[in-house]
């Protein structure tokens, strides 16, 4: 799974609750999180493991950050690679975290089954901070954070996302993306 979105929407939070969901249920998950590197120093903080605290003492779980080190897309060069050691490796789950989200965001679409774009619930004007390139491929658009004095607007922003990707070509004959 590929997962992207904008800074602040809970990525890392989501694949730590999802992450233990999945080893609770005997599954081996391993997680690829890609993080930006500066145009200055070329340095990444790698910090998403930081944020699967739990998920990165399982012993079914591995968490690998790693650096885009000036690759566009969301992903690094190898992330690819990356995917099919991790399966060899025999991890039956593979979720991949991109940078975050913006146009052309989305290189991780074509390496997974099933990319997810997970959006907070209130952000200002959603749909012009989220690019069409991106929400063109995605399989899945999950509002996180949906919660207390959220609810609301989630409900909002997902009546939005509905309306439109009715308007998108379809990628594919058997599988119409979900809000």
């Amino acid at each position: 799974l590929g997962l992207s979105g904008p800074p602040g929407a809970g990525k890392s939070t989501f694949i730590e609750c999802f992450g233990k969901m999945l080893t609770e249920r005997n599954h081996k998950v391993s997680v690829l999180a890609v993080d930006p590197s500066s145009s200055t120093s070329g340095g990444s903080l790698l910090g998403d493991k930081t944020r699967m605290t739990e998920l990165s003492r399982d012993m079914n779980a591995y968490i690998r950050p790693s650096p885009t080190s000036g690759t566009l897309g969301g992903v690094t060069r190898t992330t690819n690679e990356a995917i099919l050691l991790c399966e060899g490796g025999g991890y039956d789950v593979v979720l991949v975290e991109t940078v975050g989200v913006g146009q052309s965001e989305f290189a991780v679409a074509d390496m997974v089954d099933m990319f997810i774009l997970l959006l907070p619930p209130a952000g200002g004007d959603e749909l012009q901070g989220i690019k069409r390139g991106i929400i063109e491929m995605a399989d899945l658009v999950a509002i996180n954070k949906a919660d207390g004095d959220l609810v609301v607007p989630a409900r909002r922003i997902q009546a939005e996302y509905v309306s439109a990707m009715k308007l998108l070509r379809k990628r594919s004959k058997v599988w119409r993306p979900k809000v």
